[in-house]
């Protein structure tokens, strides 16, 4: 019986949020969620840092196997898109260090993963992340996100193995 902890980041400069889930033998189960705040009269280079020692402390505490981070939309504003660009490799940068891997997925893909269509609205996302993980109780939006793109991620690591004919978690 394979075991997989798949970290899940929805990056923010203010808020990133996190989630851990567990897949085992084709069930799916919530380990953990959480948000990194950061506060606006801070630096950016701060908050950066803050951001990293976060993520740092969940990858230990949590001793997951892979990760995933969702991918930047395009945002009107650039000086916000560039913000959270930034918050962005941040999160990519603090997990790849630790040697797992790590996935990155657009936002309809993250939809369609886990409601089935990619143009699902923010209701249906924490809805459906609250039926596949009753045990969550109440979360930010930001945690529902993060735990959105865990469960995406363990479903293309189960495709990934079913592919190459390998025992599926």
């Amino acid at each position: 019986m394979s075991i997989t902890r798949v970290l899940g980041i929805d990056p923010g400069l203010h808020r990133t949020g996190w989630g851990v889930v567990e897949f085992r033998s084709g069930l799916l189960r919530f380990i953990g969620c959480g948000l990194i705040k950061t506060k606006p009269v801070e630096t950016t280079a701060k908050r950066l840092v803050q951001i990293d020692a976060g993520l740092a402390d969940v990858l230990r505490d949590y001793g997951v196997d892979e990760a995933a981070v969702e991918e930047t939309f395009v945002n009107q504003n650039p000086a916000s898109a560039l913000k959270l660009g930034q918050a962005r490799g941040v999160c990519l940068m603090s997990a790849a260090r630790t040697g797992i891997d790590v996935g990155e997925y657009a936002p309809t893909v993250i939809k369609k993963s886990v409601v089935g269509t990619g143009r699902a609205s923010k209701d249906q996302m924490g809805m459906m992340v609250k039926t596949l993980l009753p045990a969550i109780g109440k979360i930010s939006e930001d945690e529902a996100d993060a735990l959105a793109v865990a469960i995406c991620h363990g479903h293309h690591i189960q495709s990934r193995l079913i592919a190459h004919n390998k025992q599926v978690f």
